[in-house]
């Protein structure tokens, strides 16, 4: 796939992608988020018990009065320190999705007609949870989406090649521990390529990674449509 491959890709027109969050994330709705090292706030959560961190992340939805947040393309973090599970040789903090940040149960509907690629639970500490990827085709090329941190149940009734059509529920974010451990969000990214992967895909990388990985996994605003 061509550079002009993937920006085609990225300039969908807007009337044919659906929001996956059921809504386009405004400044009424929701709230931009920062993980990085320059929010002096996380030094005060222990995020390694999810229970403080979930407190934190909602406790600021509450007091700005979102429903959502939101954030973190290509953004270096700091909470990968709170599992192994991104420690192991050369530390990944480079986030290569979106992350949006919603209670337990908010649904989530399909962009673009797809079908079913893969699914799994990578159920490790701080992992995806459960996953599901599904396959797209625009103008001759394919393209992928992945959903991490969704409920149990998602998976259930699910098959490799099923039909998912633009707008459609197909599934839920999950509580905490069955959602990898998280405070529940939606990480939601796109990729020009699985490179031979099922059922996962990395959402996170290290400095010496993020040239290639860029140019993979494609910035995901307009498929969650975040307006200004």
């Amino acid at each position: 796939m061509t550079l002009s491959d993937l920006i085609m890709i990225q300039n969908i027109p807007e009337n044919l992608l659906f929001p996956v969050m059921g809504e386009s994330l405004t400044a009424q709705n929701s709230l931009e988020m920062n993980f990085t090292a320059t929010n002096a706030a996380l030094t005060q959560v222990d995020l390694k018990n999810t229970s403080l961190f979930n407190d934190f992340v909602f406790d600021l939805l509450n007091q700005a009065n979102k429903k959502f947040g939101y954030g973190g393309y290509l953004e270096n973090r700091v909470i990968y320190r709170r599992s192994d599970h991104f420690q192991q040789g050369e530390s990944r903090c480079f986030h290569l999705g979106i992350d949006i940040w919603a209670e337990a149960g908010q649904p989530v509907y399909c962009p673009f007609d797809a079908k079913v690629h893969s699914f799994a639970d990578n159920n490790n500490f701080g992992d995806y949870g459960p996953t599901i990827i599904l396959e797209h085709i625009w103008e001759g090329n394919t393209f992928f989406t992945l959903y991490g941190h969704l409920s149990l149940d998602s998976l259930e009734n699910i098959t490799e090649g099923h039909l998912i059509n633009k707008g459609e529920k197909f599934c839920a974010l999950g509580p905490y521990p069955e959602n990898g451990d998280w405070p529940p969000h939606l990480h939601f990214q796109i990729m020009n390529s699985m490179e031979g992967r099922k059922g996962d895909f990395p959402g996170v990388c290290s400095a010496s990674e993020l040239n290639h990985f860029q140019g993979i996994c494609l910035n995901p605003n307009p498929f969650v449509r975040i307006e200004d």
